[in-house]
């Protein structure tokens, strides 16, 4: 892979990874609940679930995907709502209160982080869409694939492993401010209705228009 390339593809990825969706709300919601170090599990399931769509993107399923209206869509309503899911456990979670005027979100075990990070990535028909239409353009045919998907898909998770990580760092510096009872419910109900108003907003994507040709 050319410098060139590899570089236009960090600026690229970059953009992708800085701009808002599931997984930024997903990391600054455990971010600010259960503080950086625990919310590195929900970014590692994050880059795990991009492995799998990149990995998709890059086998060429991701444009048979696309090119199906019936399996795009069970994608898309599988993701949302999994997203709408998640955000009602959110809403509903359990506040410890660990004194008069002290209280901590009920954290869930790391495989659960994990889990939650990997499924909310996974079943993202955004990332597939953005992976369809950007990898490609990246991509060599007369050089071996599997390189260059190792070299695309390390930098891709890294850039996105930083990107999570400040987001979680910007949410987690605000936990001060969130320490009784009711500022944690508020808290929640606030990260539960953007992860629910994300996931109704993938039932309006729209498959693109190179999967229409």
């Amino acid at each position: 892979m050319h410098f060139a390339t590899w570089i236009t593809f960090v600026i690229a990825a970059s953009i992708i990874a800085v701009s808002p969706g599931s997984g930024a709300v997903l990391s600054m919601s455990h971010g600010l609940s259960y503080g950086v170090k625990k919310a590195s599990a929900t970014i590692l399931g994050l880059q795990l679930g991009l492995l799998v769509v990149l990995g998709i993107a890059g086998a060429g399923v991701g444009s048979l995907l696309l090119a199906s209206e019936v399996a795009f869509n069970i994608v898309k309503t599988v993701g949302a709502l999994y997203l709408i899911y998640l955000g009602l456990l959110q809403w509903r979670a359990r506040v410890a209160v660990t004194g008069e005027l002290h209280a901590d979100a009920v954290v869930p075990s790391m495989g659960r982080r994990v889990l939650t990070g990997f499924l909310t990535n996974v079943t993202n028909p955004k990332g597939i869409i953005f992976m369809v239409a950007v990898l490609p353009q990246f991509i060599s045919p007369t050089a071996p694939l599997l390189p260059q998907l190792l070299i695309l898909a390390v930098t891709m998770c890294t850039i996105d492993q930083i990107v999570m990580h400040s987001y979680a760092f910007l949410a987690s510096s605000m936990q001060r401010f969130f320490r009784d009872a009711k500022a944690v419910k508020k808290q929640n109900r606030f990260f539960g209705g953007l992860l629910m108003a994300v996931g109704t907003a993938l039932f309006f994507v729209k498959r693109g228009s190179q999967a229409a040709s």
